[in-house]
């Protein structure tokens, strides 16, 4: 095959590129020099970088060549290219993207994969970074079989508070689901970062047999059962189920019954509306509560800034929760928004239960050099009666309920405008991707990064997007619908 020479008509580019991290080839062999042009233009006109030229900053390669061998062989005679890092797909993948006006997941029907076993695996798993935000991870899932294996496992170390054990399997299925395609063999594995001997064995016996027998011991052990039944209500931890369980209590009515256990406002409110809040929220739902939060906040101020954070602002159709930042360009006006949003949500009677924690924020005490669970902005954390007439579709409620409306569970937080880049990227997560994000931030650039700054040494670097965070860390931008780590 010889190689494409680029058009010799320059193709116009969109005037705004929307998918700077994502830089298309399309091969011109097969498809056509004007079938090549047209799709050119068709892809920057939706805010695509294609590039004329084939070199090492293609992340894309697309062809309508079904000769797979031919093809792979063109593109190893081309040396300028860097094939572990770059998708070589069928031309599928990009209509689906003209489609939905975004770069679609790469699926494993999209691929066009070598003919030899070595080839495949190499170019698939061979460079996969060791790091999740140097790592795509959409909300496909081809490892699933394993990683829903490493999660009970994770949950169990998490249990018995096994910090180690616990973040080696987070961090091994934080991996997999990256993958472009499943893992088929135990050769796959060799070149995997991630992966210590007791995950390795786990995938091997899965492999083998079709499942984990350590898992399935798990999930039938009266221990795991209880604590992940207690730690499935609200404000319920592992310290609280553990007491708990010592005190011979395995069920929910064993706890209420006891008199002598005094529940927390948190915990009273967590069984008093548990049928409601352990049951997924919907986007629907979450867009309703958009509009409700942003209602509230824009009564207090027209200038209110509301985001969408959590796992709907990275592409999930379900969440046990929805997130919210809501802020205000004049710095220090949020300390009081949340109060007055509260207020607001009171006296339209939807506020079932709250929970506000005022901001502990001091840009004196920065950088912050130990890792904190949560962060000192303002924020609360909210139960709301959402009624079905306000959501698109209507409610997702448990059958036979007809009272036309459910309880759900809400976070708020309210950085100020000069730290509001970093608070929206801790709140979007994935929880894999930030630990990632601040470890890379760490070991590889020797920088301080959490929800409040980015610490570099001796000073801090500014940021107004989440953009101006990964450039500074020297990262390619990933969206957040790609960081489901």
């Amino acid at each position: 095959m010889k190689r494409s020479r680029p058009a010799e008509v320059c193709t116009p580019r969109c005037e705004e590129v929307k998918f700077e991290d994502v830089r298309v080839y399309l091969v011109e062999r097969k498809m056509g020099r004007s079938r090549r042009s047209f799709l050119t233009q068709l892809g920057t006109s939706k805010g695509f970088i294609v590039e004329d030229v084939l070199s090492d900053k293609v992340t894309h390669v697309v062809s309508e060549n079904s000769q797979a061998a031919s093809l792979w062989k063109w593109l190893k005679e081309c040396a300028s290219m860097d094939l572990p890092n770059v998708h070589v797909l069928d031309i599928s993948w990009f209509t689906d993207s003209m489609r939905e006006g975004r770069p679609v997941a790469v699926e494993t029907r999209h691929l066009i994969q070598p003919t030899s076993a070595e080839g495949s695996t190499h170019t698939l798993m061979a460079t996969v970074s060791q790091y999740a935000c140097q790592r795509r991870t959409t909300t496909e899932n081809n490892n699933k079989i394993f990683t829903d294996a490493f999660e009970v496992l994770a949950e169990s170390y998490e249990f018995n508070e096994i910090e180690g054990r616990c973040l080696a399997f987070r961090r091994a299925a934080s991996m997999l689901k990256s993958l472009p395609r499943a893992v088929r063999c135990l050769g796959e594995m060799q070149d995997l970062p991630c992966l210590g001997e007791h995950t390795k064995a786990v995938m091997e016996e899965i492999l083998q047999c079709g499942c984990s027998f350590e898992v399935k011991k798990l999930l039938s052990d009266e221990r795991y059962q209880t604590f992940k039944l207690f730690t499935s209500v609200f404000g319920v931890g592992p310290k609280t189920a553990d007491k708990w369980h010592r005190r011979g209590l395995r069920s929910f009515s064993d706890i209420l019954a006891d008199r002598s256990i005094h529940l927390n406002r948190m915990q009273q409110s967590g069984f008093l509306h548990y049928g409601d809040i352990s049951r997924a929220v919907s986007k629907a739902e979450a867009r309703s509560l958009r509009n409700i939060i942003d209602g509230a906040a824009r009564a207090i101020t027209p200038a209110a800034i509301l985001a969408l954070t959590g796992g709907f602002s990275r592409g999930k159709e379900f969440g046990h929760d929805v997130d919210f930042i809501v802020t205000t360009p004049e710095l220090g006006r949020e300390e009081s928004l949340l109060p007055e949003v509260i207020d607001g949500l009171k006296k339209q009677g939807i506020l079932l239960y709250c929970d506000y924690h005022a901001s502990t924020f001091d840009v004196a005490k920065l950088p912050i050099r130990r890792f904190e669970a949560m962060d000192h902005f303002a924020k609360c954390f909210l139960i709301l009666r959402l009624e079905g007439s306000r959501v698109e579709g209507g409610l997702n409620s448990a059958e036979g309920d007809g009272r036309g409306w459910r309880a759900v569970r809400v976070d708020l937080v309210s950085p100020p405008m000069d730290h509001y880049a970093f608070a929206l990227l801790g709140w979007t997560g994935s929880r894999q991707f930030e630990r990632d994000l601040r470890r890379f931030a760490g070991a590889k650039r020797g920088m301080l990064l959490d929800n409040h700054a980015l610490y570099d040494k001796t000073k801090f670097l500014a940021a107004e997007t989440e953009k101006d965070i990964f450039a500074h860390l020297g990262l390619e931008y990933i969206e957040p619908w790609q960081r489901n780590a």
